[in-house]
């Protein structure tokens, strides 16, 4: 299956599974319509869960995936990470770590670089490296969980880093669903990712349908 309607955002689900049976079960309700996936890896200290282990995260070919990975020591693990080759990988800007060498080596293996901010962290820790970002995701979930409240005070944020770069590709993860959808692409963000509205749905491929739906309309 797939979607014809347009959107002016990318609705993308996401894969939260805390073992490689759950990973198998979430991955299969949304690889066969999603063009592009966001699979979330939480190390139990960052986040207060844990997710299945680098070594167990896998896609279908021809899908986009973009890594969030919520490590205190992500760069710990960058070769295991550009190993796995995803279109994109978003660490958070609280994490510990050597950041922009980071990016050299993603960016040299042909691999986006993101930065997470969750709601309290300001858009000016990052701006010193925002020529070297490719996507900032605008985190207003709880880390690790499906669900949140997608709190559209941070859109503000949102506001700010089109202005300061206006090429920058805007991610939103925390409570997406069909009453802010279309608010939250209005307020510039460029890419949903969507949890628990999908992953809980009876029908996901519905679920999905009705966001790109109601964006269509926006």
């Amino acid at each position: 299956m797939s979607s014809s309607i347009p959107s002016r955002a990318t609705i993308c689900p996401t894969v939260l599974a805390g073992d490689p049976d759950d990973y198998r079960r979430q991955m299969e309700r949304v690889a066969g319509f999603a063009s592009r996936l966001h699979i979330d890896l939480a190390d139990g200290k960052f986040a207060p869960t844990k997710t299945v282990e680098l070594e167990s995260v896998w896609w279908p070919g021809g899908v986009h995936v973009d890594l969030h990975v919520m490590y205190r020591h992500p760069f710990q693990r960058t070769k295991e990470l550009l190993r796995l080759h995803p279109e994109l990988v978003i660490v958070h800007a609280e994490a510990e770590g050597d950041f922009v060498g980071f990016a050299e080596q993603a960016h040299a293996a042909g691999i986006g670089v993101g930065v997470a901010l969750r709601p309290k962290t300001p858009v000016e820790l990052i701006v010193p490296a925002l020529e070297i970002i490719d996507h900032v995701l605008v985190f207003s979930g709880d880390l690790g969980h499906f669900g949140g409240k997608a709190d559209t005070h941070l859109l503000t944020k949102v506001l700010l880093l089109k202005r300061l770069k206006p090429s920058l590709e805007i991610g939103w993860d925390g409570g997406v669903n069909n009453k802010n959808a279309a608010l939250l692409a209005a307020g510039g963000v460029d890419v949903l990712n969507v949890g628990g509205y999908i992953q809980h749905a009876v029908e996901p491929y519905q679920a999905y349908e009705t966001l790109h739906k109601i964006l269509s309309r926006s």
